[in-house]
């Protein structure tokens, strides 16, 4: 008899958040900090009169004044207006899907890959940390995220090549982007936007940033081959140091198809630094891509178009789920209860001792993602009041710095309200619970360097 583990269904679990957010507009007091554009101006919060009526639940139309807990209404509407908000994101996911199906379909992902392990030999202790290297110092150095949403459909490949299962694929691209973000040596997304807040040059402190780059990457790269080699082992592999591979060339249009995909993702990371492309122009580079693959994949224009079609498929209800945890961040602005928990979460830290005031800015920044997962709306809202708490506890700016980079990039690998992450897991085919379970290890590790790390940022006095 065939025993099945039954997973629950990510649209279950984001759902769910979604009637959690609901109900906190009931539960939690509506407030607002006063803006400057987007920052936030320390001590300005007040709390706003609410009705908490339960005539509330089925209210048509938003009050005019003051506010109120989310109706059912608004609560099925939230949906559609974060597909809106998560267009973006969602049909860049779509399209890559698409182009990896017309890559796979004519055969160069199979074809590289076997070049790719004859490269190494076939091993895989040799073949991981030189990928993860790679990948963490773009992440580090230039800010690159969205970027590997192309190379992740390569890394399953080549993880189900190796033997290995998606969620290792995945594992390979997304803790190496993680641990590179979580010290952000000149990582420009974060950093133009969090140390300006507290008073001190951008991508200064890069030194000690960088020893800690390299603590959280090694200590990443070491996860994942324990992660290979426990898997190696449950599934009676005993020497799974090397594969088997073919060490045969690549074909003239398998080549050519590679050197356009490699001249593709070093030109969108050239584009993407020099003009700043949004998701839109992505895209748009994403589908010219697309048109490019398959003219040269020689497979004629019906079967190409396809191809693109399934590969869409496969990752379609992964990518309405993006659309469905940007709903929460509707539900919670619409409730006006977010400043409420921004204000609670800030005021952990108080005047005392330096060092439990720079480990409740890390619990601040931890919960604060779980609400803002984007880097620099975390930053707007949480700089500018935690850069003074920070001078009155003695905490140094850089510090505060730290603590917002490792609080937004630890939460950000596991929260399932990270439009990023879930545009990762989306292309990946994995689903969110099993991720999370995958991850949270990782986490808590990485949760425990942060709090070491923070603390001896407090005794150098940074």
């Amino acid at each position: 008899m065939s025993t099945s583990k039954a997973t629950t269904n990510p649209l279950v679990v984001l759902f769910s958040i979604l009637l959690l957010a609901g109900l906190l507009t009931y539960l939690v007091d509506s407030g607002s900090y006063q803006r400057d554009g987007k920052l936030v101006v320390p001590g300005s919060y007040s709390t706003i009169e609410k009705d908490r009526s339960v005539t509330n639940l089925w209210r048509v139309e938003s009050p005019v004044e003051g506010a109120a807990p989310v109706s059912l209404t608004e609560l099925f509407l939230a949906i559609p207006e974060g597909l809106e908000r998560g267009a973006g994101l969602i049909f860049m996911v779509l399209v890559i899907g698409g182009m990896f199906g017309i890559l796979k379909q004519a055969g160069a992902v199979d074809a590289g890959l076997e070049r790719l392990l004859s490269s190494v030999r076939g091993n895989v202790y040799v073949l991981v940390p030189s990928l993860m290297l790679v990948f963490a110092a773009g992440s580090t150095f230039l800010g690159l995220a969205s970027e590997y949403l192309l190379i992740i459909p390569l890394m399953v490949a080549m993880a189900e090549r190796l033997g290995l299962t998606k969620i290792i694929g995945l594992g390979i691209v997304t803790v190496a982007v993680k641990a590179g973000y979580l010290s952000s040596v000149t990582n420009p997304l974060p950093l133009t936007i969090a140390q300006p807040l507290v008073g001190v040059p951008i991508f200064s402190g890069a030194g000690l940033r960088f020893v800690f780059f390299l603590i959280f990457t090694i200590v990443g790269i070491g996860f994942m081959l324990w992660v290979i080699r426990r898997h190696a082992k449950l599934h009676g592999m005993h020497d799974h140091t090397t594969v088997s591979f073919e060490s045969k060339r690549l074909s003239l249009r398998h080549t050519l198809m590679w050197l356009v995909l490699l001249s593709g993702i070093g030109f969108l990371v050239y584009a993407s630094n020099t003009w700043q492309w949004n998701k839109e122009q992505l895209t748009a580079f994403y589908l010219a891509l697309s048109v490019v693959l398959a003219f040269m994949s020689g497979m004629g224009v019906s079967r190409a178009a396809d191809a693109f079609v399934a590969g869409m498929k496969k990752i379609l209800l992964a990518s309405f789920l993006i659309g469905v945890a940007f709903a929460i961040a509707v539900t919670l602005e619409q409730g006006r209860i977010l400043d409420t928990v921004i204000y609670g979460l800030t005021s952990l830290v108080g005047e005392g001792n330096a060092y439990v005031a720079a480990q409740a800015m890390l619990i601040s920044q931890l919960g604060l993602d779980f609400l803002i997962p984007s880097t620099s709306g975390q930053a707007a809202v949480s700089m500018p009041i935690l850069g003074p708490l920070g001078q009155l506890a003695g905490v140094g700016p850089q510090t505060t710095v730290l603590a917002f980079l490792f609080g937004n990039g630890i939460t950000n690998m596991i929260t399932p309200t990270s439009g990023t992450l879930l545009a990762y897991l989306a292309t990946a085919q994995v689903p969110w619970s099993q991720w999370a379970k995958f991850i949270l290890p990782l986490c808590l590790i990485f949760i425990a360097l942060a709090m070491l790390m923070l603390s001896y940022a407090v005794m150098l006095g940074a």
